[in-house]
């Protein structure tokens, strides 16, 4: 059997050779080409065909889930792992929505690392246990359509700056923390202080709930 063939999205070139080094011993597993963004990444795709994407979730010029997204629609078939350093409710959903097959935090062993690549190369999905807690509450049991919240009135709304009023119709218009900052000429780390307190002042955890608390406010 031909061995799975592996493209590496990563920025650090460290984070790559450490993959690489996990791999060595693995016939199973071949990487055939790396990239170190995410625009690189989907070019690299389009010539080299591999069959599964490791990527971070956070990288220069195209995040993660971007990737993922464009990678759904263009070459379905290729597998992809999302890998990252945050288990953040709102990033696992939007990695799932995205089409990932699988979300592995970059703390993970190199057991379980090897059994998230066997699991989804065999064509199943692989969720670390304190994820797969996020993914029952929000896809199995429902969660957010299930919990009736506060609604957000229009007085609470102007608690909002300025600022998080822009943050707010960026990401009701589907832009990530790269799009926002560059867009508001902004550091991506501010974009992203900003939307934390923007999601914890209208008492949501994620872009599901955020997207629910605009419509009942009628804001989309």
């Amino acid at each position: 059997m031909n061995p799975t063939r592996i493209l590496l999205a990563d920025d650090h070139e460290l984070v790559r050779d450490g993959i690489k080094s996990l791999l060595e011993n693995e016939p199973e597993f071949t990487v055939v080409a790396e990239a170190s963004d995410g625009k690189e990444a989907l070019k690299l795709i389009g010539l080299d065909q591999p069959d599964l994407l490791i990527v971070d979730i956070r990288m220069p010029q195209m995040n993660g889930i971007e990737v993922v997204k464009n990678l759904t629609k263009s070459f379905p078939k290729v597998k992809k792992l999302v890998l990252s350093m945050h288990d953040s409710e709102e990033y696992v959903v939007e990695s799932i929505e995205s089409g990932a097959d699988g979300y592995l935090l970059k703390g993970s062993s190199k057991a379980e690392f090897i059994k998230a690549l066997h699991t989804i190369a065999g064509g199943g999905k692989y969720f670390s246990g304190d994820i797969s807690e996020i993914i029952i509450d929000n896809f199995v049991n429902g969660k957010s359509k299930a919990e009736k919240k506060p609604l957000t009135t229009p007085a609470e709304i102007s608690i909002l700056t300025n600022r998080e009023k822009q943050i707010l119709g960026l990401i009701l218009e589907g832009k990530g923390n790269h799009e926002i900052a560059e867009i508001l000429t902004i550091s991506r780390r501010t974009a992203e202080v900003h939307r934390f307190n923007l999601m914890k002042k209208l008492n949501v955890k994620n872009l599901i709930e955020l997207t629910q608390k605009a419509k009942e406010l009628n804001l989309i």
